[in-house]
């Protein structure tokens, strides 16, 4: 009995520890994102697919959106990572950056921490890209893209042999 109480703490405590740390609400790819006077996230077109004429080449002006939420005990400094892996899980592209939270008028409620980048994506295979997302050194969330190529067209095959 004693012991069941003990675990039964430990499930309590670890629930709420998770409650407390930044946490991604989603993280998508779009065509256009921004925020408006009032503070509203805006995003248009999210998609999780492309067609490109042929390979490599760059997606530009991809906006990335990431929404972030905080409470009152994640107040300071963190780190923000963005990784861009090929299929073969090649890293393409990263960037990092370090990211304060304030604290927030009401303490009882989480904030928004919406982050929008603006990248231009390399592909270079066809197949099903990831951008990683790490927080505090700790792989957080990701977000696929699969990317399709060019079809394949079948050419005719010449005859081999005489035909009448």
């Amino acid at each position: 009995m004693c012991c069941r109480g003990h675990w039964g703490k430990l499930a309590v405590t670890g629930a709420a520890r998770l409650l407390s740390v930044v946490h991604i609400s989603f993280a998508v790819f779009a065509d256009a994102a921004n925020l408006s006077q009032e503070g509203k996230l805006n995003i248009l077109g999210v998609f999780d697919a492309v067609q490109v004429a042929g390979l490599p080449t760059i997606h530009p002006r991809t906006h990335f959106v990431v929404r972030l939420k905080a409470n009152s005990d994640d107040i300071g400094s963190h780190k923000l990572t963005f990784r861009w892996l090929s299929p073969l899980e090649e890293e393409l592209w990263s960037s990092s950056g370090e990211m304060s939270v304030a604290p927030a008028p009401n303490p009882l409620f989480e904030v928004d921490l919406p982050i929008i980048a603006v990248v231009d994506l390399p592909l270079n295979v066809t197949g099903q890209y990831t951008m990683q997302v790490t927080l505090d050194g700790e792989p957080t969330a990701a977000a696929r893209l699969l990317v399709n190529g060019p079809s394949q067209t079948m050419m005719p095959q010449t005859p081999t042999g005489i035909v009448s």
